[in-house]
């Protein structure tokens, strides 16, 4: 006959504790609301960035919650918008689509502007589409934006949030 091991249960409580104190702290500070609410980010500071002669018109997820949160639960998207994520450091970036409904590409973008590789992904999936190499910006248009203006890996976008070499 199983018995259980009566230590279990104190650690357990004491574990959903811990949880439960790390989720409120979570929901004080602001970072769970947004992706609770499932609202799209629609207000976030924007930035225009051309890619040869085509314009974009980009929102910018520049802290961790605006990037977590990214283009989750938007249903529609102007034909030259985007969302550029800014991060502190260059390094690997790694996206997926968890909570998001359009079909993306991401153009995975060194300081200077120009694009390392770009990564079609498919809504509603976690599948993780990473940088080629480090990299602080990555740029997220509706899929085939760039394949149909014959953007790719190499080019240079230009904008005020890329340093020249």
């Amino acid at each position: 006959m199983h018995r259980p091991d009566t230590h279990m249960a104190p650690r357990r409580r004491l574990w959903l504790a811990r949880l439960g104190a790390a989720l409120g702290l979570a929901l004080t500070l602001g970072w769970l609301t947004p992706a609770l609410s499932q609202q799209p980010q629609l207000h976030l500071p924007r930035v225009q960035l051309q890619a040869g002669m085509h314009l974009i018109n980009a929102q910018v997820a520049s802290t961790h919650q605006q990037r977590a949160i990214g283009l989750m639960w938007r249903r529609d998207m102007a034909p030259n918008e985007g969302m550029l994520f800014i991060f502190e450091e260059p390094q690997r970036q790694c996206f997926w689509m968890m909570n998001t409904y359009l079909p993306l590409t991401a153009a995975f973008i060194e300081d200077d502007g120009t694009i390392v590789n770009l990564a079609d992904m498919q809504p509603l999936t976690t599948d993780s589409h990473c940088s080629a190499k480090p990299v602080r910006f990555v740029l997220e248009m509706h899929q085939g934006w760039f394949a149909r203006r014959g953007i790719q890996p190499g080019d240079r976008l230009r904008g005020e949030v890329f340093r020249p070499r």
